[in-house]
C-alpha cells in the first residue's frame, strides 16, 4: 500500500512538471506569434513610408518644374499652399498641446 502511494506521489510530481513545461512552451509560442505579428506591422509601416517618400519626391519634382517655368500665378498659389499648411499645422498643434 505504501509503495502504491509513493508511486502515485511521484506520478503527480511528474505531472506537475510536465504541466509547467507545457505552460512555458505555450507562453513561448504566444510570444513568437506576437513578435511575428509585430514584425509584419513594422514591415507594412516601412512599405507605407517608402511609398509616401516616393510620392513626396514626385510631388516635389512637379512643384520644382512648375516653379522653374516662371508662371507667377502658379508660384503665388504654391506659396499660399505652403503658408496655409504651415499655419494649419501650427494652430492645430497649438490646440492639441
Amino acid at each position: 500500500m505504501s509503495e502504491a502511494y509513493e508511486r502515485e506521489r511521484q506520478n503527480n510530481a511528474r505531472l506537475e512538471e510536465l504541466s509547467s513545461k507545457v505552460t512555458a512552451l505555450r507562453g513561448v509560442t504566444v510570444d513568437i506569434y506576437d513578435n511575428a505579428r509585430a514584425q509584419d506591422v513594422i514591415d507594412n509601416t516601412s512599405d507605407t513610408f517608402t511609398s509616401m517618400t516616393s510620392q513626396f519626391k514626385g510631388s516635389a519634382s512637379r512643384l520644382t518644374r512648375m516653379a522653374a517655368s516662371g508662371n507667377n500665378v502658379a508660384i503665388l498659389k504654391l506659396a499660399g499652399i505652403i503658408i496655409g499648411a504651415f499655419l494649419l499645422l501650427y494652430y492645430g498643434l497649438k490646440l492639441i498641446f
